[in-house]
C-alpha cells in the first residue's frame, strides 16, 4: 500500500470524516477512496507522477450532488478537482495539481439537449465527443462537430481549457455560449441568457447584460461548469481542398505568409495546421524500425522515413466548406496561392452532400489515432506539450522552429512540432515525446521543457495551456507590470473562494490559505 496523498493540514483521521460525509450526501457508491481508486486517477503522462495524487474521489451525477460535495469541501476546508472526463493527455489527465486533493469526476453528467433550428447543444460535462456524435447520428441531425486529437476527451472540457479541431469552428472556446456554474460557495449560476428567467435566447446570445464571465471560467478555478451551450457547424454543401507537402525546413516561411493572410481574410475559415514529419510518421511506426541509436534522429534517418511515406518535412491540409459554387471559386485562389510557394505534392480532396463522406476531423468525426504517437520510443509512451502563441509571421515563425529544433537535438530527442492558425495568431503545438521507462531521457525532460519556456518568454511568446507540472512556472511568465495579471486572477480567487477549495493551482492561481504551494 503507498502512502495516503494527504493536502495541508490533514490527517488520515480528518480524510476519513471527509470520505464518511461523501458518502452521507451521495452514497458509498459514487465516493472513490481505495488504493486502486488513486490509482485510477493519476497522471501516467507526468514527468513525476508521485507529485500529483489525489486523496480519493467522487462521481456526481447531479448539480445537487455537486453543491453537496462544494458544501462538505468548505465544511473540511476539503481541496477538489474537478473534471469532465480526465482525457486531457499531455497536460495532466485526471490528477490534481494540489497533491492530495479529491478528484470530482463529473464523467457521470451526460445528459444532452439540442435545439436543431439552431444548431446548439447544451450539454453536461460527461459528454464526450464521441457520445455528441452518436447523438447527432442517430436523431439524424445534419450538425458536425469540432474534434481534437484526442476525442476520447469532453466536449466542455476541452472548450474550456481552449482545445482546438479541424473545422470552421475548429477554436472551441469560442462557440461556448452560456454555463451554468456552481460556485465555491455552492450557488448555482447561469451566465449571459441564462441570468434571464424564462429567456429561449440563453444558447443564441453570448454576452447577456454585465461583465461576460462565459471566458472567466476557461482555464480558472472560479467554480465547476456543470452545464454548457456549444454551437455546432451545420453540415455543408460542400468540402473542398488539398492535402499538401513541403520538402525543406525552411519552407515554413513561405507556408506562413501564404496561409496567413487566406486565414485573415476569411476564404479559409477553418484552423489549419502545419505540422513536420514526425506528426505523420508516428502514426505509422516506430522508432526502432530505423534506428538504435542514441540522440535525435539524423538528417539521413528521417530522409529515409520521408521516402518511404512519401511525405513532406513539413505537410499541412487546407478545407474549403459552404455551398458548392462559392467552394468552387475560393478553390481556384488556393490552388494558385499555394502554387507559388513550390509544394512537393499537392493532393485535392472534394465531396458534395449525398457522396460518401470523408470521416475525419475535417468533417467533424471524432478521432483517436493521434494518440499512437506515443509508441514512437517504446515502452510506456507518453507526452507533454510545449505550445506558445505567435503572430502569423513566416520569418518569427521558422525562428522559432529554429530555436527549438536546436534544444530537442540539444537534449536527444525527435522532434514533433506544428503551427495551428487562428484568425490572427499561430499556436505553436511541441510535443515531448516520452519514453517512462527510459531513466536517463526522463532525468532530462525537466531541464528541457523550462529551456523552451525560457527560449519562448525571452522572444515575447507564453504559452497557451500547459501540464501541471509548470502551470506555476507558464503563470510566472506573464509577468508585466509585476505580474498584474496574476494577482488579478488571484483577487478574484480570493473574493469567490474564500476557503481555496476549487482547483488550487489551476493556472497558477493559488488561494491565500495555500500561497505556499506555490512553485516556481
Amino acid at each position: 500500500m503507498e502512502e495516503l496523498p494527504l493536502p495541508p493540514g490533514f490527517t488520515a483521521r480528518k480524510l476519513d470524516q471527509v470520505r464518511k460525509a461523501f458518502e452521507a450526501a451521495l452514497g458509498a457508491d459514487k465516493v472513490f477512496f481505495e488504493d486502486l481508486d488513486r490509482l485510477t486517477y493519476q497522471d501516467k503522462f507526468a514527468i513525476d507522477e508521485d507529485a500529483h495524487h489525489p486523496s480519493g474521489a467522487v462521481g456526481p451525477t447531479t448539480v445537487e450532488e455537486v453543491q453537496a460535495i462544494v458544501k462538505i469541501a468548505n465544511q473540511f476546508a476539503m481541496p477538489l478537482w474537478p473534471i469532465s472526463r480526465g482525457k486531457n493527455f499531455g497536460y495532466g489527465t485526471s490528477a490534481p495539481e494540489l497533491a492530495g486533493s479529491v478528484v470530482v469526476d463529473l464523467s457521470g453528467m451526460k445528459k444532452i439537449e439540442f435545439d436543431a433550428a439552431n444548431g446548439v447543444a447544451t450539454i453536461e460535462p460527461g459528454v464526450g465527443f464521441y457520445d455528441l456524435y452518436d447523438y447527432l447520428q442517430a436523431n439524424g441531425l445534419p450538425f458536425w462537430l469540432s474534434t481534437p486529437g484526442n476525442s476520447w476527451g469532453s466536449v466542455i472540457g476541452n472548450a474550456l481549457d481552449r482545445g482546438v479541431g479541424y473545422t470552421p469552428y475548429g477554436e472551441n472556446t469560442k462557440f461556448l455560449c452560456g454555463l451554468e456554474v456552481v460556485l465555491p460557495n455552492g450557488e448555482l449560476v447561469r451566465t449571459g441568457m441564462g441570468a434571464f428567467d424564462g429567456a429561449d435566447t440563453w444558447g443564441l446570445y453570448p454576452f447577456g447584460f454585465g461583465p461576460g464571465w462565459d471566458q472567466m471560467f476557461v482555464q480558472s478555478n472560479f467554480g465547476i461548469v456543470t452545464k454548457a451551450n456549444v454551437w455546432l457547424m451545420e453540415e455543408p454543401e460542400s468540402l473542398m481542398g488539398m492535402d499538401v507537402e513541403f520538402d525543406r525546413p525552411e519552407d515554413l516561411k513561405a507556408m506562413v505568409d501564404c496561409i496567413g493572410p487566406l486565414r485573415r481574410e476569411g476564404l479559409l475559415r477553418q484552423s489549419p495546421s502545419i505540422g513536420n514529419w514526425l506528426r505523420a510518421a508516428s502514426i505509422l511506426t516506430t522508432r526502432d524500425e530505423w534506428t538504435d541509436q542514441p540522440g535525435a534522429l539524423s538528417d539521413d534517418v528521417i530522409d529515409a522515413i520521408r521516402k518511404r511515406f512519401n511525405i513532406g518535412w513539413w505537410g499541412v491540409s487546407l478545407r474549403l466548406y459552404g455551398r458548392e459554387e462559392m467552394n468552387k471559386a475560393a478553390y481556384k485562389v488556393l490552388e494558385s496561392e499555394i502554387g507559388k510557394i513550390k509544394p512537393m505534392l499537392v493532393k485535392p480532396t472534394s465531396w458534395v452532400k449525398g457522396q460518401p463522406m470523408e470521416r475525419s476531423g475535417f468533417t467533424g468525426t471524432p478521432m483517436t489515432f493521434p494518440l499512437q504517437n506515443v509508441n514512437w520510443y517504446g515502452g510506456r509512451g507518453g507526452h507533454i506539450g510545449f505550445s506558445p502563441i505567435l503572430p502569423q509571421d513566416g520569418d518569427k515563425a521558422l525562428a522559432q522552429f529554429q530555436r527549438t529544433y536546436a534544444r530537442y537535438k540539444e537534449y536527444g530527442m525527435d522532434y514533433q512540432g506544428s503551427f495551428a492558425f487562428g484568425e490572427r495568431h499561430l499556436i505553436n503545438v511541441n510535443a515531448m515525446i516520452i519514453d517512462k521507462d527510459d531513466d536517463a531521457k526522463m532525468a532530462k525532460i525537466d531541464t528541457f521543457f523550462r529551456a523552451l519556456v525560457a527560449d519562448a518568454k525571452a522572444n515575447g511568446y507564453g504559452e497557451y495551456r500547459t501540464h501541471l507540472d509548470y502551470m506555476d512556472l507558464v503563470a510566472g511568465s506573464y509577468g508585466w507590470n509585476n505580474n498584474a495579471l496574476r494577482r488579478l486572477n488571484e483577487t478574484v480567487k480570493n473574493a469567490l473562494d474564500p476557503n481555496g477549495i476549487i482547483a488550487p493551482g489551476k493556472s497558477g492561481i493559488w488561494p491565500s490559505r495555500l500561497a505556499g504551494e506555490r512553485k516556481s
